[in-house]
């Protein structure tokens, strides 16, 4: 059900801004934690299981129409992540009105002025779009290891084959996040949605916002 729309959703090429972010990449390389293929499947297998099963989980929950306003209070501790989520789910929405015209995204937009959590926004999108909760879920899980991966192409100049190679590699572990996210979004309560911390990315995320200059907005 609803597979083109998925396709478009999660087409890097989609005017949501995403190519304009390394979800904490660009930090990762000048730190040196990132520094070749290997490493960057490591940070991409970390980023999965955390940042990325909470993003789906809240995908899930909201493309199974749950209440956008209790889900927004998303599990972001660092404020220069939650200023990004903000951004990204406000572009995001202009996309997808323009894409998929719906009452529910007139309400996220009218209730969220300043832009609400991009997983919010990318499951209230895929409710509108006609795609189920495991869907957005298996978008939201893609969507985070996929933009760092192609942040690291750029930044160091990484084969594009190889990378592609190591998200192929990586992804029995993306369907298996999805499930996951899934089954605890369909449980109906939002306060049980999983929590998994990522501090260093956190930090990431602060010390990337101090920088003068850099390629990516975060």
């Amino acid at each position: 059900m609803g597979l083109a729309a998925l396709l478009l959703l999660a087409d890097g090429r989609f005017p949501a801004g995403g190519h304009a972010h390394s979800g904490g990449a660009e930090a990762a390389v000048r730190s040196g934690r990132v520094r070749d293929t290997e490493s960057m499947t490591a940070f991409l297998t970390g980023r999965l299981h955390t940042t990325g099963l909470v993003s789906a989980a809240l995908a899930a929950a909201a493309a199974a129409g749950q209440d956008a306003g209790r889900l927004d209070a998303a599990r972001t501790a660092s404020p220069a992540l939650r200023a990004t989520s903000r951004r990204l789910g406000r572009q995001l929405l202009r996309a997808a009105r323009a894409a998929w015209p719906h009452p529910g995204l007139d309400r996220l937009a009218a209730e969220f002025p300043r832009g609400a959590h991009q997983s919010v926004v990318l499951g209230t999108v895929a409710l509108a779009a006609g795609l189920t909760p495991a869907q957005a879920a298996t978008a939201a899980a893609h969507e985070s290891v996929n933009g760092p991966a192609t942040a690291c192409v750029r930044l160091l100049g990484l084969d594009p084959y190889e990378v592609a190679a190591a998200l192929a590699r990586l992804a029995p572990e993306l369907d298996t996040v999805a499930e996951a996210a899934v089954t605890a979004a369909l449980g109906g309560d939002p306060d049980a949605l999983p929590a998994a911390s990522a501090p260093l990315l956190d930090v990431y995320a602060e010390q990337h916002h101090s920088w003068k200059v850099r390629l990516f907005a975060s």
